[in-house]
């Protein structure tokens, strides 16, 4: 009885903390969605633009779940057993989805590569972010592919960031990182108009609404819950770590904002052609 009283009472100490997580970042995180970026992104020519910088982000969530893969689960020889199986099962389902889910056609992608099939059905170059994967392939650094592939300074920016959460070698910190400031925070208004974007052109906009709505429901349905989960695993009672990931959380959706602002200005930037309104 007295270890399930102890049980529940650290159960409920890692439930506060994390409500306190979620209460103290929750500024920030209605800034980013009340961004105008959402509402600027109104021309196919904006939504190009928009991709091509975008795309870095969804390249470097990667970084930061194989990283949680790496901590927390064997992927070498030979095979040990883990010592979170909880943790064990959260990251290989998300991985699984992320890194192999179904495309739309009968087979399999990554979240990755369906943005890119979506960047060339709607006409985003692809030759900053296909220049970058070909000098890592070419075990070129990180850091110098994105100084020599054409990279916008606001994404070269928002990967360092999340390079420097996988080179904290903190999980807990890498957990809160990919749990709070990643792709669902892109909101509903976006999706509408892509959405309208296909009702008007049927068939160019498909593939990036399929990615949309992909990440909305496998996010909202499963991965998001349990990346929160793994963070809460980690941490535990230990108020330090909750410390450490609350900034964490906090510095990954300030670096998100920093992208959008950094994109909405080169958006401004251009020439206003056709507006299309969500329907």
């Amino acid at each position: 009885m007295h270890v399930m009283t102890r049980g529940l009472r650290r159960s409920t100490m890692a439930n506060d903390h994390l409500s306190a997580l979620e209460s103290e970042i929750q500024p920030l995180r209605q800034q980013l969605l009340q961004h105008p970026i959402y509402r600027a992104v109104n021309t196919v020519q904006r939504l190009q633009l928009f991709m091509e910088q975008h795309v870095f982000a969804v390249w470097d969530f990667m970084l930061l779940l194989k990283s949680l893969q790496l901590t927390h689960t064997c992927i070498t020889l030979p095979w040990l057993p883990r010592v979170r199986p909880r943790i064990v099962r959260f990251v290989n389902e998300i991985v699984l989805g992320e890194e192999s889910d179904e495309d739309g056609r009968g087979g399999y992608a990554s979240h990755f590569e369906l943005y890119l099939e979506a960047m060339k059905q709607v006409g985003a170059s692809t030759v900053a972010i296909d220049t970058f994967v070909s000098l890592l392939n070419c075990n070129v650094d990180i850091k110098r592919a994105l100084g020599d592939c054409g990279a916008r300074s606001g994404c070269i920016q928002f990967v360092r960031t999340t390079l420097s959460f996988v080179n904290s070698r903190k999980p807990h910190c890498i957990a809160a990182a990919f749990s709070i400031g990643r792709e669902d925070v892109i909101p509903e208004m976006f999706r509408q108009f892509v959405v309208s974007l296909d009702r008007r052109s049927p068939g160019q906009f498909d593939r990036i609404r399929y990615y949309l709505e992909r990440h909305i429901d496998v996010d909202e349905a499963s991965h998001g819950p349990m990346a929160l989960e793994t963070v809460r695993e980690l941490c535990g009672n230990n108020s330090a770590r909750w410390r450490e990931s609350t900034d964490a959380a906090s510095t990954a959706l300030t670096a998100r904002i920093l992208l959008w602002d950094s994109i909405l200005k080169a958006i401004e930037q251009r020439p206003l052609s056709l507006v299309v309104t969500a329907a």
